[in-house]
């Protein structure tokens, strides 16, 4: 049999980390900490409310999660935005697809910086876009010389940043998203004659989890009608397994993701599960102060240890430099501790854990070292 696959495609492996039943596992960034009973009666209290009107297509715009949404937002980062101006939909990973399934496509370019998240390129990839990725600093800062050299260069129709960065941990200053808004204002491709703007979207996936006195760039939504900020459910709130991820935009932006999406493309259950984690908000963010501790601490003591270890916002530390980073992996794999190759040459990627965790991973490397 011979199947019509697309050129692109013949030599590509999915996407997927590894996922080894091991005692210690911090690859792929999860919270460690399950939901608490009160959580989990929440989530079956609402999802046996759904479930006498599953022969019924689910509610198409959600309007009840957007809501939610909105309300959890202005708590976590004190910024009011209106309902119509949330989307949702089955992990971050749907929603940069929505974005740009809208905004991208042939003789379009998504332009972002290395390294970087590498699902940026696989939804190029996808949507026949062409993927461009600049380079970072040194210290895995952007330089905004290069930053403004490339968006002239390439026009791009998207510019995707995470923030706090995946692999690195770096988080952008609220006057480098400000400046990044101003350089994408009209840098776009041209269209009947006319520049349009270049979409930027920060991709805030680790967001709740920036140190004290980094603001999300939340606030820029007002002053810059091009910015999109998503979040995700799956990290802070440990909801990982729930795949809800959502951005907050203009309501121009809204409609035209709209135009794309699939229909009922948010289950019921799904949007059962994330209203009923929503009201356990506060609960739930309580842990994330003391991951971002361990992870302070993390560093500091990584440090102590003679390795070169970038600052980090989000539930993860970079960590290196390493001659052979596969055997440091392979060792601590043998000592029940799984983590992550990626990144930089020379790096590895560790996630916060359990106090436990984070023992166990702290005496396994000691002897790896």
């Amino acid at each position: 049999m011979t199947l019509p696959l697309r050129e692109e495609l013949a030599s590509v492996q999915p996407y997927g980390a590894p996922q080894l039943d091991v005692p210690v596992r911090l690859n792929v960034n999860e919270n460690p900490y399950p939901p608490a009973p009160a959580v989990i009666k929440s989530v079956l209290e609402g999802v046996a409310e759904v479930l006498p009107t599953m022969n019924r297509y689910p509610d198409r715009d959600f309007m009840e999660l957007r809501a939610a949404l909105a309300n959890y937002l202005y708590e976590e980062a004190g910024v009011t935005v209106e309902k119509e101006r949330i989307w949702a939909a089955n992990g971050s990973n749907e929603v940069m697809l929505h974005l740009l399934q809208a905004y991208a496509g042939e003789g379009r370019t998504l332009l972002s910086f290395a390294p970087t998240y590498s699902m940026y390129h696989e939804y190029a990839r996808d949507t026949g876009t062409n993927w461009v990725a600049g380079t970072r600093a040194a210290d895995f800062k952007l330089d905004f010389n290069h930053v403004e050299a490339e968006i002239e260069r390439t026009r791009p129709s998207i510019l995707v940043l995470a923030s706090p960065n995946n692999p690195t941990g770096t988080a952008l200053t609220l006057e480098e998203a400000r400046l990044l808004a101003d350089l994408t204002r009209g840098s776009g491709p041209v269209i009947g004659g006319a520049p349009t703007d270049t979409v930027l979207v920060i991709d805030e996936a680790y967001g709740e989890f920036r140190r004290e006195g980094t603001p999300s760039a939340l606030t820029l939504l007002d002053e810059y009608p091009h910015v999109v900020v998503s979040r995700t459910m799956s990290k802070a709130f440990g909801m990982a397994g729930l795949r809800l991820g959502y951005f907050a935009a203009a309501r121009e932006i809204v409609d035209h993701v709209m135009r794309v999406r699939l229909p009922y493309h948010l289950s019921a259950t799904t949007q059962a599960v994330a209203l009923a984690a929503l009201s356990h908000s506060k609960e739930l963010m309580s842990q994330v102060a003391h991951m971002r501790a361990t992870r302070d601490n993390l560093v500091i003591w990584l440090r102590s240890k003679g390795l070169d270890v970038a600052d980090s916002d989000a539930n993860f530390v970079l960590f290196g430099k390493f001659a052979d980073r596969e055997r440091v992996f392979a060792q601590l794999l043998d000592r029940g501790v799984l983590i992550r190759v990626v990144g930089p040459e020379g790096y590895l990627r560790v996630s916060v854990g359990t106090d436990e965790e984070d023992a166990r991973f702290r005496a396994a490397l000691e002897e790896v070292l």
